[in-house]
């Protein structure tokens, strides 16, 4: 048994923060019945409709994207500019990012829609250690009365 929003999410639909505001406006079904308390637990074998669509389980997608820079590492952009969905128009499914990289920096970056692979790797409570490099010009300083590194002139 799993929660109603986490289903939706799971199935593509939405955010489970957007799948708990879908069932509260009452757009949601199990079974044929209107569902608008969040709490409610399905099994497969339920029937879960949201606005008169019934939901089918999504397959598990991963890529990797080597993201370049002048890319937002998000689904999408309020600024117009180019994200990183951008690159999988040809994907039925809704895909995500899996942590984040600058909007000018490159790099190795997981796309997929397995929502409990991404919080296992991505929440701290699971201490998933991860390593970075960054290449800077110039001899990075310590600065007086900073904590901070800046590069040197």
């Amino acid at each position: 048994m799993e929660r109603l929003q986490k289903v939706i999410a799971n199935a593509g639909v939405a955010s489970r923060r957007k799948a708990e505001q879908m069932i509260q406006d009452g757009k949601v079904k199990v079974n044929g019945k209107l569902v608008t308390e969040l709490g409610v637990k399905v099994s497969d074998s339920d029937r879960v409709e949201v606005e008169g669509i019934e939901l089918t389980k999504e397959e598990k997608r991963y890529f990797l994207l080597y993201k370049p820079r002048g890319v937002v590492s998000a689904v999408t952009d309020d600024k117009g500019r180019s994200v990183v969905t951008d690159y999988f128009d040809d994907i039925p499914e809704r895909l995500y990012p899996v942590g984040r990289l600058d909007y000018e920096t490159s790099g190795l970056l997981l796309m997929t829609n397995d929502g409990e692979f991404a919080n296992l790797l991505m929440h701290p409570k699971y201490n998933v250690e991860k390593r970075y490099v960054a290449r800077v010009k110039g001899i990075p300083e310590k600065r007086k009365n900073c904590n901070n590194l800046h590069v040197g002139s």
